[in-house]
């Protein structure tokens, strides 16, 4: 069976990457002798059908996963096709030095707590294949710390692949002032973390403009979508930069608020003053830019803002909406 799946990946891989179109699944099932044998042509039964789309699905899983770049191309009838360009699938020589071998192994070992680390693993294999040089251990010790970044979220993988093949998805995003989810039509661009949270930068669709998603707000399954992107993607996607914005850490003003005794600990951290005042609560004082009040609503019940009057407006108004449902 491992000898016929080999096979079977091989020649799927053959058929996308010698086709000058893309190619439906129907075509692919009535190209590929293994298929054939196991479903019969593409007009088969139904259940035929069910058993050879999960098959495709797992066999283009497969050779993504071995470093195959497949585009879904959505046709003016609105079929789906696949192809693998040759110019996206075709490297130019590697070449590496022992420092950048040793970057390389550093950057691996980032990702041992994550689903990566297979891949990791996997991509520095290949690199020693292509010429990395046999005295140099990319795995080796570089110093006493050792980088690791957790991924809890399940819509990690499959938008971090999603980036990688330019592939729309959809998901439903609960945001922080909304009491139930809804769904969005996103473009991926660049995944980063930032203190500790994961966030999406892309084009919404629904909305036609770009905007930032906390991984750990996404409910249920990451959905892929065929199609091109519609907007252009930029050279340099600044997710953190964005994210700092949102977050209110882009600051021209401050404000003034009321933050109860022994929490907001990420509040106090970028206090610029803090005094303590009687019954429990401390008053402090923090940068104040946009997106600060979104911030300040997940502190509930702990927090209070004193001044400027338009932010206390605005941390009302997200605390009557999500009363509300």
């Amino acid at each position: 069976m491992a000898i016929a799946k080999a096979e079977r990946l091989m020649n799927l891989a053959l058929c996308l990457l010698g086709t000058r179109r893309p190619l439906s699944k129907r075509e692919l099932r009535d190209s590929i002798e293994a298929y054939v044998e196991a479903f019969g042509p593409g007009n088969g039964a139904s259940g035929s059908d069910d058993s050879f789309n999960r098959m495709f699905e797992r066999d283009k899983d497969d050779l993504r996963e071995l470093g195959l770049v497949i585009e879904t191309v959505e046709s003016l009838e609105g079929e789906i096709g696949y192809m693998a360009r040759r110019d996206s699938n075709r490297l130019p020589p590697i070449t590496l030095d022992a420092e950048e071998a040793a970057a390389l192994g550093l950057a691996a070992k980032v990702w041992q707590q994550a689903r990566l680390a297979g891949a990791a693993s996997g991509a520095l294999q290949k690199l020693r294949a292509a010429g990395l040089p046999e005295d140099v251990d990319p795995y080796g010790s570089h110093g006493a710390l050792e980088p690791r970044i957790p991924v809890h979220e399940a819509a990690f993988e499959p938008l971090m692949l999603a980036c990688r093949d330019r592939r729309p998805v959809a998901f439903d995003y609960r945001k922080a002032t909304a009491a139930h989810p809804e769904q969005r039509h996103v473009e991926p661009w660049a995944l980063e973390c930032w203190r500790g949270h994961w966030y999406l930068a892309g084009w919404d669709r629904d909305r036609g403009a770009e905007r930032v998603f906390r991984l750990s707000r996404i409910t249920g399954k990451v959905r892929s979508r065929g199609g091109r992107y519609t907007a252009e993607v930029p050279d340099v996607v600044t997710v953190r930069e964005t994210v700092a914005s949102w977050a209110g850490e882009v600051a021209d003003r401050s404000a003034r608020i009321r933050l109860r005794a022994g929490a907001g600990y990420p509040l106090r951290a970028k206090a610029t003053s803090v005094r303590e005042l009687d019954g429990g609560w401390d008053e402090l004082e923090i940068p104040y830019g946009h997106g600060l009040d979104a911030w300040l609503v997940e502190f509930g019940p702990d927090v209070v803002v004193l001044e400027p009057a338009e932010l206390r407006a605005d941390v009302v108004d997200r605390l009557r909406a999500v009363a509300k449902g």
